[in-house]
């Protein structure tokens, strides 16, 4: 038997068999990944897409995926491959030199680690982010933040931005929702703010699960206690999918009523996604509270930044814009 360390599930896997994400397999004693070079999702997106809003806007970020993930959300919408088998998707062979290469050659300013789970391809994001550093590539981790903290630790020092979808604020929520538990998430996402790591929440609001006022307070106050009120949170709107077809989409009032709620705690950086032209899309700057930033969906209308500064009153804007 061995077991494995990576994520909060410590899986004991036998000889021959495979760790609950499906990708991690316990072959001759060693254990073993088998998604290694084999991303089955490559895209180049916009940076906003992931979303990240305080991270060098308009540009582009050299996405990529692999088959598993050590989460099972009822509303995955990347289901098709996080809740497959390596041999049930179709993969290409893409080894790290060759990711880095191809975000050079297409212009991304990063490179997103995306659409399952980082943390499932761990020593794959590992080994790229490292080749990427010395191409003066960023990192970007698009992850639900369920991982033991020495993987974290030993990832961070070559990551620039990390989005962690904060999928709730109860242990009961990441139970039903995602067979997973919230104190790990809680842990990351202080580790990774401790660790002055750019880091940006999402969010996404389900319909009678996790869209009372109770909820979004709670969730907003321990952001508030935990990192601050400069952290970026985004909510998202739920749309049906996978195992939760029977819900109905986030009413637009129920994102904004949020947005008011977070607001009023005293977060200065609150976000709506998924409702284009909704005001949450813009980034206001807490000082002057004029627009910094007008977005409409993932495009740019208004840059009001000069180095990361509002150019109506000076005020500093958190974020990484260079």
């Amino acid at each position: 038997m061995i077991k494995c360390d990576l994520c909060p599930r410590h899986c004991q896997i036998a000889p021959g068999k495979r760790g609950n994400c499906g990708v991690r397999i316990n072959l001759d004693g060693e254990l073993k990944t088998l998604v290694y070079g084999k991303p089955c999702a490559v895209h180049v997106d916009p940076i906003e897409k992931k979303p990240l809003f305080h991270f060098l806007p308009g540009s582009k970020a050299f996405s990529i995926a692999t088959a598993g993930c050590n989460l099972h959300c009822k509303y995955c919408q990347n289901w098709e491959i996080s809740q497959r088998l390596p041999e049930d998707v179709e993969s290409i062979d893409m080894p790290p030199q060759k990711v880095v290469d191809e975000a050079l050659r297409t212009e991304c300013k990063s490179i997103a680690y995306t659409y399952s789970d980082p943390i499932i391809f761990y020593e794959y994001t590992y080994d790229i982010s490292k080749l990427a550093k010395q191409h003066n590539v960023r990192n970007v981790l698009i992850t639900a933040g369920w991982i033991e903290q020495q993987a974290l630790i030993d990832l961070l020092p070559y990551t620039d931005a990390i989005k962690i979808d904060f999928k709730g604020i109860t242990e009961e929520f990441y139970q039903k929702m995602s067979e997973a538990t919230l104190q790990p998430v809680l842990d990351a996402i202080k580790t990774i703010h401790k660790n002055n790591t750019w880091l940006e929440l999402v969010n996404l609001v389900v319909p009678t699960w996790n869209d009372s006022d109770a909820d979004i307070e709670k969730l907003c106050s321990w952001i508030l206690d935990n990192v601050g009120p400069n952290t970026p949170l985004h909510f998202s709107k739920f749309w049906p999918i996978h195992k939760l077809e029977n819900l109905p989409p986030t009413p637009v009032a129920t994102l904004t009523r949020a947005w008011e709620i977070a607001k009023n705690k005293g977060l200065n950086f609150v976000y709506i996604g998924n409702v284009p032209g909704h005001p949450g899309n813009n980034t206001y700057c807490p000082q002057c509270k004029k627009i910094a930033i007008k977005r409409e969906g993932y495009e740019i209308l208004e840059y009001n930044l000069d180095n990361g500064t509002c150019k109506f009153c000076a005020n500093k804007i958190p974020g990484i814009w260079e």
